[in-house]
């Protein structure tokens, strides 16, 4: 599955650590804070705010703070208003990078990922720069519960599903973003517990990084994600072993 593999399984252990230090807490309620403000405080009616709600109850959020973040894009509660912005750049060895970020301040956050970049051997790019390297996919990742792969294959490709890989513990399935929520239905109706479901870029082709360069890939990343108005973080990298464990 194109631009995941090594790094996403990179990216999930860090998410683990990130939720323990409340970096995954706030990400999520930037995010149903903006789906609620766009598409109402409903659930049933907002599929994007149903997908946040979910993935804050994957990681353990409160049914509190996930109200409280309803309510303050609803009007109901005073609160921040957040605008969502895609930045687009060159890291170490070319790598192409893709940032997501929701934040109450673009002149603070333009400058802030600017400086990312070029503190860390990277640069900032024009609109469209690398974004043509990308496609948007939708990715679901759960924990293997009683699934053989292909039980669970049969399950999803019958959804709409593109494709379906196996890691340690855990499955990947990637979509379209029109098939994208059928599948997490599929999914649901079979009573299986989901870790993340998101609309993510997906390279289309891989850049193989090792040694030296991969470490730079990987502290630039890092260093963005750490960034309080980023909401996620993407790239064409290939990351080598060595550079990961």
């Amino acid at each position: 599955m194109s631009g995941h593999s090594k790094w996403a399984t990179t990216k999930r252990k860090k998410a683990a650590i990130d939720s323990k230090r409340g970096k995954a807490f706030t990400k999520i309620i930037k995010e149903i804070t903006i789906a609620a403000r766009e598409g109402g405080g409903d659930p049933n009616g907002n599929p994007r705010l149903r997908l946040a709600i979910d993935n804050a109850k994957a990681v353990n959020m409160p049914a509190d703070n996930i109200e409280r973040a309803i309510k303050k894009a609803t009007g109901e509660l005073e609160g921040a208003t957040y605008v969502e912005l895609t930045y687009e750049g060159y890291g170490p060895a070319g790598v192409a990078v893709i940032v997501e970020v929701a934040t109450d301040n673009k002149n603070r956050t333009v400058a802030e990922v600017r400086h990312i970049f070029s503190k860390n051997g990277g640069s900032m790019g024009e609109g469209g720069s690398v974004a043509w390297m990308f496609e948007k996919k939708g990715v679901i990742t759960l924990p293997k519960q009683g699934k053989t792969e292909d039980e669970l294959m049969e399950i999803v490709l019958d959804a709409g599903a593109d494709d379906l890989q196996a890691e340690e513990d855990f499955f990947i399935i990637q979509t379209t973003i029109e098939s994208f929520e059928k599948v997490r239905k599929a999914i649901a109706d079979q009573k299986l517990s989901v870790e993340n479901a998101s609309l993510q870029w997906i390279a289309k082709n891989l850049i193989n990084v090792a040694g030296e360069n991969a470490e730079k890939v990987i502290k630039l990343i890092e260093s963005m994600e750490d960034c309080d108005d980023v909401q996620n973080v993407f790239t064409n990298a290939d990351i080598d072993d060595s550079a990961i464990n």
